[in-house]
């Protein structure tokens, strides 16, 4: 039998969306208010979904008290009350945009977990702004 778990969290952070290689014109062209200088903040919310089968001997597709712990120390600790841009050295280079945050948090999350898992992540940047990826 096959189910899939969810777990939310949530982290605040500030971030700005900014191409080094164009002009500030460009920028706000391109990514409005959330290119200006002085950076912005959001109070993220994320759900992390893992499908697989029901281990028969536990009753659970993961352990959810160990995915808090995953979730906490890959996820919260890394983000939460930081700037994106300036605090987390992979995106010292690549722009945090929401659908490269959730990329990074699979990244990191993929690593803890079986491979016989399915993960998606979907990641609110607002009440009407989200992304979902699955790692394809």
């Amino acid at each position: 039998m096959i189910a899939t778990i969810n777990r939310k969290g949530y982290f605040s952070a500030a971030h700005r969306l900014y191409n080094d290689h164009w002009n500030d014109q460009k920028n706000i062209e391109i990514f409005g208010k959330c290119a200006y200088s002085n950076y912005h903040g959001h109070n993220y919310e994320y759900i992390v979904s893992l499908t697989g089968e029901i281990d028969p001997e536990t009753g659970f597709v993961f352990n959810l008290q160990k995915l808090k712990y995953i979730l906490y120390d890959e996820v919260e600790r890394i983000f939460d009350h930081k700037n994106i841009n300036l605090d987390i050295q992979e995106f010292s280079s690549i722009n945090p945009t929401i659908e490269n945050i959730a990329i990074f948090i699979w990244d990191k999350i993929n690593q803890k977990i079986s491979s016989n898992l399915d993960l998606k992540i979907t990641l609110y940047e607002t009440k009407n702004n989200f992304v979902e990826y699955n790692g394809k």
